[in-house]
């Protein structure tokens, strides 16, 4: 073992589960994190030979997560593991990170955070008792060409902004037979996925990527959530009109019953100056469009980008960067961010460009805000957290 690494376990992820390969991935493309534990199955055989099949050590391969912590906080402190890397359902958020948070591990957890509101600011709480860090896989925040738009906002060049348009349509629930996938089900089920099928899977990334990307805060919505497949108990569409704290208006949509979508989350954000549009589907491509001027194409790795655009970078311009390098991006930081702390205990994640606790709570308020919105026939409600 590389005693340089940083040691990660995970929980969840077992045979099945997408994305537990997909952290898994992110986590060893850039060769600064390392996979030494984990609890991957509620099925404790499973669990175990999941762990020998991805090559981890048989001492290693835990029952649950209680055995997992528990081990690995009784090791040496230079082999025990550094963090937690959450892939699990919703319902099994909170405590995994909380019971991770008590013996001392740093958590990175798949969003929204947690099944309810009430237990991410829970968690918020128990982060400021002690000295662990938080961070959240908002993936698309790990865009390059998201970071350079964030930039060009931040530095003025849109001017006022006016109005913020996010979309994300996905057509893999359309209709009952879709029900039956791993995937589905547990999305579908309240008792695990929380009180939202769409707003909680999608809809709370589409929020996460406007407030991140334009730097507004949502204070109030109104939303008219559906269920359009029979029989279902949750949401599977909705729109969403939001009101930023600057005066400007957005629209929020996100389905997964849009037949024939495949992952198409867009982003259209107009100031008074200059406008931008970036598309999860042509991820290395971010029209600036001025008002007087040929609208321009600016590409990943081409031309003169922000810092945080080139360091999200890995390859020369015209070698297509994605979803997995999007998700790497949040892990490499996630380390550095470990690595930071252990020499400088006030660093946070923001200063690393990691979705932190107060994301994952504004996340969760905006299901809840969305959810309880839908409900009334009042038009509009403030945004509240807690």
């Amino acid at each position: 073992m590389d005693n340089c690494k940083i040691r990660m376990a995970m929980v969840g992820g077992g045979e099945g589960a997408f994305i537990g390969a997909v952290h898994r991935i992110a986590a060893r493309l850039d060769g600064q994190i390392e996979l030494v534990a984990g609890a991957f199955s509620s099925d404790p055989q499973k669990s175990i030979t999941m762990g020998k099949q991805l090559g981890l050590a048989p001492t290693r391969c835990y029952d649950d997560y209680h055995m997992l912590l528990q081990s690995e906080a009784a090791l040496p402190e230079s082999e025990r593991i550094h963090f937690v890397a959450i892939v699990t359902p919703n319902h099994l958020y909170f405590p995994i990170a909380a019971k991770a948070i008590e013996y001392g591990f740093h958590v990175l957890s798949d969003k929204p955070a947690t099944l309810n509101l009430s237990e991410a600011l829970q968690l918020q709480t128990l982060l400021q008792q002690t000295n662990c860090l938080y961070g959240l896989t908002h993936t698309y925040t790990g865009y390059p060409m998201v970071k350079e738009a964030r930039h060009r906002i931040a530095t003025g060049e849109l001017g006022n902004i006016r109005k913020v348009v996010v979309e994300y349509s996905q057509g893999w629930l359309a209709s009952e037979d879709d029900e039956q996938s791993k995937q589905a089900s547990w999305r579908l089920d309240a008792s695990q996925s929380g009180i939202s099928c769409c707003m909680g899977d999608i809809g709370v990334h589409a929020a996460n990527l406007a407030e991140y990307v334009s730097g507004l805060t949502i204070t109030s919505l109104c939303a008219d959530l559906n269920t359009v497949v029979c029989g279902r108990q949750l949401d599977d569409d909705g729109t969403v009109l939001l009101r930023f704290d600057n005066g400007a208006k957005g629209v929020l949509l996100a389905s997964q019953i849009a037949l024939g979508e495949e992952n198409n989350l867009t982003l259209k954000i107009y100031g008074d100056k200059a406008s931008i549009e970036w598309s999860q589907m042509e991820p290395n491509s971010l029209w600036l469009r001025m008002k007087d001027a040929p609208a321009q194409l600016l590409r990943t790795g081409a031309g003169t980008l922000c810092h945080a655009a080139t360091n999200a970078t890995r390859v020369p311009a015209g070698h297509p960067e994605g979803y997995l390098e999007a998700f790497a991006n949040i892990y490499l930081n996630f380390a550095m961010l470990i690595q930071a702390r252990q020499q400088q205990p006030d660093v946070q994640p923001e200063d690393f460009d990691v979705p932190s606790i107060q994301a994952a709570v504004r996340g969760m308020a905006f299901i809840e805000n969305a959810v309880a919105a839908s409900a009334k026939e009042t038009k509009w409600h403030p945004f509240n957290i807690g």
